[in-house]
């Protein structure tokens, strides 16, 4: 792979973490779920639901946590560190700032502060998820390091 392919796949890579963290935003599970590998696989805890696994599950899982569209919610992901573990196959890693406006006044924001931890699979040409897992950095801490 040239330098150029490398970079045009990372960055396919990484809109899909872009995507994901607009359609949570914006309520559109559709979509979200379209990100995600048939078996995929999403590990966020027992407060967050425990393991989901399949598309379906993730979508039904997903639409326990999310409100109405635009209610002030924004997941901020930054600092992407992917790796091309193969030709259909890869890793990565993202901080999560997770705002929200807590009361019915938005005035109050509340947050966490996260890890996402992905594998990521090409299928028919496109990448998706095949494992998420959020490690959480605050106000709880359940760090478990690179996968």
């Amino acid at each position: 792979m040239t330098p150029i392919e490398e970079l045009l796949e990372r960055d396919a890579i990484k809109n899909i973490r872009i995507m994901y963290s607009h359609y949570f935003d914006m309520g559109d599970l559709d979509n979200l779920a379209s990100l995600f590998c048939e078996d995929a696989i999403c590990e966020f805890g027992p407060e967050y639901g425990g393991d989901w696994v399949g598309r379906e599950a993730i979508k039904e899982g997903y639409s326990a946590y999310v409100g109405e569209p635009f209610t002030g919610a924004m997941h901020a992901n930054t600092n992407p560190w992917i790796e091309l573990t193969g030709e259909d196959t890869a890793k990565g890693r993202w901080y999560l700032l997770d705002l929200s406006l807590s009361d019915s006044n938005q005035t109050a924001m509340t947050g966490l502060l996260g890890i996402y931890d992905d594998v990521y699979r090409k299928i028919n040409g496109k990448w998706l998820i095949e494992r998420t897992r959020i490690d959480f950095v605050w106000p709880r801490r359940e760090y478990y390091g690179p996968r």
